[in-house]
């Protein structure tokens, strides 16, 4: 019995040593919003298309710029035009870019398209125990974001912008000095 207690502690102490260089056995993930794109690079050159006042709405669905089946596009509405751009009673519409005094001044005649596409991959790197254990957690982020709004006016677009991020890439880092404990004292108090 002495000699199988003490193979158990061998492996036992062994084990750590194991899982300090297994970081691929760290979860990753990716979060992608379904989009005809790969790259920010190619939504731009796609957005590059599109001229106002002759540009169709048949012309966008070839696109693939159909709210109808890209999951990722937001119709506006007259009113959601207006809080987007005109927050405030402040701001004088005059002052606005053309297109948009033209989609305001056309009411309900007007609506427009929210596009919202970003690519994210989160991969956990480090220490595999110390991040299994809950101790120290690294995650690398990495990715891209595009945004865009388009103004309709009789089947036609008559505005556009575009925005977004090219590149992103982030690093977070949290450290749980109690590891498997931490937050525990949150989850045992009686709520009351």
């Amino acid at each position: 019995m002495p000699g199988l207690r003490r193979a158990t502690a061998r492996a036992v102490a062994f084990l750590p040593l194991c899982c300090c260089a297994c970081s691929t056995l760290l979860p990753e993930g990716t979060g992608l919003v379904e989009s005809p794109w790969k790259s920010y690079a190619d939504a731009e050159q796609v957005f590059k298309g599109i001229v106002p006042h002759r540009t169709t709405v048949e012309d966008l669905k070839k696109l693939s710029l159909d709210p109808l089946s890209n999951p990722n596009i937001t119709i506006l509405n007259y009113s959601d035009v207006l809080r987007r751009f005109v927050p405030s009673t402040s701001i004088d519409t005059h002052q606005l870019e053309s297109g948009v005094q033209e989609c305001i001044k056309a009411l309900s005649a007007c609506s427009g398209y929210e596009i919202d596409h970003r690519f994210i991959q989160r991969k956990r790197y480090g220490n595999f125990l110390a991040d299994f254990l809950n101790f120290k957690r690294k995650v690398d982020i990495v990715g891209w974001r595009f945004n865009a709004v388009l103004l309709i006016k009789d089947g036609v677009v008559i505005y556009k912008l575009t925005g977004g991020q090219p590149a992103i890439h982030e690093h977070e880092e949290s450290l749980n000095p109690l590891g498997p404990l931490q937050g525990s004292g949150e989850s045992g108090t009686i709520s009351r």
